[in-house]
């Protein structure tokens, strides 16, 4: 265990937008993840891991001072510097610059690339997930105003989310409540390209919405002893509230600490969310996630849950640094109900390393 301590480890951040597939367009978060990235580099330096760092004394305040950019020129800094593993905090691809290190045997923490290119995809991903028989809300694929009216015409049900199909969070996501609305909605969003020639539009699901992080198999250190997880397994839930207009917020315009909670132990350990736990796994297990991910559910005016949205990348931000008090993500705030700090889940996720 002791060189799993000692071994020093650099956290990347996206440096640039991934290439356009197929037509639709990835946006980039601004910054790219560096604000997480240093929540990390920052937290993971205070547990007494050797975090090597772009700048030999790193300012809490400076995002930039912890994070490498995740282009070649960025990972062989980070690397002659000394670090000896990889914190993947990007976006992936099959053509990523990481592949290179990964092919040589670098250690890293996060997903294989060339299965974040294939489930970045929403409405992909969505038909896989569907066709193994999990509760995936309907939805249709548009990349002409025209094929609306024919869809339209053919009874669709109002309201819907009109969404990218590699979006990023809530990004782009809206609710729409009539036909006019819809209209102007796809007609802004294809004429705009910012997500491609091509949008979505799902069900809309009026019900509680509640988020699960996923972790991979491994070894974690739970309630004081080392154990061995040799399955895919579910943090508790986390249920969301103050939706604005139908959607929940992008955490940079409000934390998520301020419209998220963990779900009572009681409410837990209902049958409609033990069920929903078990099909987030096999969601997991369905992507061979290599890392935690995220997977937003919702239910229909019958109660039933829907995974409407699995996040290969999920927000790791986190309190520790000057300020950040208030800026625990999701999987943060559900890693605190069994237990663990936001040093214990990044030092369990910095576990669960993996190499070529």
């Amino acid at each position: 265990m002791s060189s799993f301590y000692n071994s020093p480890v650099a956290i990347l951040y996206q440096a640039a937008l991934p290439p356009v597939k197929n037509g639709i367009i990835k946006p980039m978060k601004p910054g790219g993840y560096s604000d997480s990235g240093a929540d990390m580099a920052f937290t993971l330096q205070q547990a007494g891991i050797p975090v090597v760092t772009p700048v030999g004394h790193p300012d809490p305040t400076q995002v930039y001072d912890w994070v490498f950019p995740d282009t070649r020129q960025g990972i062989e800094q980070a690397l002659t510097l000394g670090a000896k593993r990889l914190w993947l905090n990007t976006i992936l691809f099959e053509t990523h610059p990481i592949q290179h290190y990964l092919n040589q045997g670098i250690p890293v923490v996060g997903q294989d690339p060339s299965l974040v290119e294939l489930y970045d995809d929403k409405w992909d991903t969505n038909a896989l997930l569907r066709s193994k028989g999990l509760p995936i809300p309907s939805a249709h694929i548009l990349q002409r105003v025209a094929e609306l009216e024919s869809i339209l015409q053919q009874g669709l049900l109002l309201p819907v989310v009109a969404k990218p199909i590699r979006g990023r969070g809530s990004a782009g996501v809206s609710l729409i409540h009539t036909p006019e609305e819809l209209r102007a909605t796809v007609k802004a969003m294809l004429q705009s390209a910012e997500f491609g020639d091509a949008i979505m539009i799902e069900t809309y699901l009026p019900g509680q919405e509640v988020t699960l992080t996923v972790m991979p198999p491994g070894r974690y250190h739970l309630e004081g002893a080392s154990v061995a997880k040799t399955r895919y397994w579910s943090l508790p839930p986390v249920k969301r509230f103050n939706h604005q207009n139908g959607i929940a917020p992008y955490n940079g315009v409000v934390a998520v600490v301020a419209n998220s909670a963990i779900v009572s132990d009681e409410e837990r350990r209902t049958e409609s969310l033990q069920v929903l736990m078990r099909q987030c796994e096999q969601a997991a297990e369905v992507v061979s996630a290599r890392a935690p991910i995220r997977i937003d559910c919702r239910q229909d005016n019958q109660g039933t849950y829907y995974l409407f949205d699995l996040n290969l990348k999920p927000n790791m931000t986190g309190a520790g640094r000057p300020g950040r008090e208030d800026q625990d993500s999701l999987s943060a705030l559900a890693a605190r109900s069994i237990g663990w700090s936001y040093p214990d889940l990044l030092v369990n996720m910095l576990a669960q390393q993996w190499h070529r």
